[in-house]
């Protein structure tokens, strides 16, 4: 009886949401466990939640120092939970699966294509073990090269298990860090000049930045761009620019007072980190207003689609440009490297920006009037969470109940997806055979 409900009623997107609420439930009542905390005592469960949430949708935002207040057990629950949801918790399962030769259905390859924008269900499985393999590799080789920096200033075992975790909190685009015992939430910022942990969390963040789907099409077609598909290059073009524009904002005109190491160090950092990781090695309160709002736009745009990293992505923001220059040009069809985008690709995107807009402005607007901060400061604070960043200015650790529960809520909606809730919402197999007459509606 059971089972007939649950095939009637889950679909492949319900699923998803289910698994990733499942393994926030368990975290926060792990992370809630006196055994989880430095000094022995119960987490609040607001803030055990709170934290999950944060690990398992690999945003960053914190209400207690990860170094200082979560012991040993607790600090590696929270690792755990930050693999888990940087692979997504459909690829962890099914790799699992696969791995240990255990059969895969139709449903199971069904869900896992959606959870990580696949193109087509053929291959799934294939391309699962390519995730993990790739997942381990990026995060081992990132590790070995933090090494000698961390044991050199924490000793061998100590050094080793930062190294393992800035790696796999780096790849995975989450921005937690052990750097606290340094200062509470000071994340880089004792490594701001330190150019190996610089260009090695800097690497990590744009590899897991780029997407599985990225990767295995670069190596299928053995880095020949002109072989690869329409998204792998906008993802790549789009990410070039990312990095170029903001950059030259940051150098010449937030970090006008350094060195020039110091500023490029710095602007570099600034311009990747929040897309999406949340590491910082500046203080973002220490920020223009316009930088703030360079750094929000970042954090809007994301990562690419099937990535670790969260966000509206690089495909969407690309395709409401062209849809929109396309149509200033009165041209019929919206067209890019010889392709043409699809409709329904350009419904998607209008369909996400909508919904993210809405959700930015009433959060923002609620954040600040009810814990009386900057309005631009709530702005940071919610697109921080919407884009699965963990950036702030430093205003998360003193936030009521009600607004963590907000920003929990916006962190599950960007690491799950606006339309992955929405198609979950929908009845499934409901379809519409009829269409209604069109009439002309003026616009602008």
């Amino acid at each position: 009886m059971l089972q007939d409900l649950f095939r009637e009623h889950m679909t492949p997107f319900r699923l998803i949401i289910l698994g990733f609420m499942t393994v926030i439930l368990i975290g926060m009542c792990l992370l809630a466990l006196p055994v989880s905390s430095a000094s022995g005592v119960r987490t609040p469960l607001i803030d055990a939640l709170f934290t999950s949430a944060s690990a398992v949708c690999v945003t960053g935002l914190v209400v207690h120092d990860t170094a200082t207040y979560w012991s040993l057990f607790g600090r590696i629950v929270i690792l755990i939970l930050i693999q888990i949801g940087g692979l997504g918790v459909i690829t962890a399962v099914i790799g699992v699966q696969s791995l240990t030769g255990k059969q895969i259905g139709i449903f199971q390859r069904s869900t896992m294509q959606n959870a990580v924008s696949a193109m087509q269900i053929g291959g799934i499985v294939r391309f699962t073990v390519f995730i993990l393999k790739g997942t381990l590799l990026a995060e081992l080789i990132g590790a070995a090269v933090l090494f000698p920096v961390f044991a050199g200033r924490y000793g061998v075992l100590q050094g080793l298990g930062y190294a393992v975790f800035h790696a796999v909190s780096a790849f995975c685009n989450a921005g937690f860090d052990l750097m606290g015992i340094h200062g509470e939430y000071s994340s880089l910022m004792t490594y701001a000049e330190n150019v190996t942990v610089n260009l090695t969390v800097i690497f990590l963040i744009i590899l897991g930045g780029l997407g599985f789907l990225t990767w295995e099409d670069l190596f299928h077609n053995r880095f020949r761009l002109k072989r690869t598909r329409l998204q792998t290059k906008i993802i790549l073009t789009v990410t070039a620019f990312l990095l170029t524009v903001p950059f030259l904002y940051f150098y010449f005109f937030e970090f006008q007072g350094y060195t020039g190491r110091q500023r490029i160090l710095y602007s570099f950092f600034q311009t990747v980190t929040p897309r999406t990781a949340g590491f910082n090695t500046y203080d973002q309160a220490m920020l223009t207003e316009s930088g703030l709002l360079v750094t929000i736009l970042l954090m809007l745009t994301g990562g690419a689609p099937g990535s670790t990293a969260g966000g509206m992505k690089v495909t969407t923001v690309f395709i409401l440009i062209a849809a929109s220059y396309t149509r200033m040009r009165r041209a019929p069809e919206v067209s890019c490297f010889g392709r043409r985008l699809e409709d329904s690709a350009i419904r998607d995107a209008l369909t996400l920006i909508m919904i993210w807009t809405i959700l930015l402005l009433c959060g923002s607007m609620f954040l600040s009037m009810y814990e009386h901060v900057h309005l631009l400061n709530a702005f940071f604070e919610c697109a921080s969470a919407l884009g699965t960043v963990g950036l702030s200015t430093g205003i998360t650790p003193g936030l009521s109940g009600l607004t963590k529960i907000m920003l929990t809520g916006f962190m599950f909606f960007g690491r799950v997806g606006g339309l992955t809730l929405a198609y979950a919402a929908a009845s499934p197999g409901r379809t519409v055979n009829h269409r209604y007459p069109a009439e002309k509606v003026i616009a602008g």
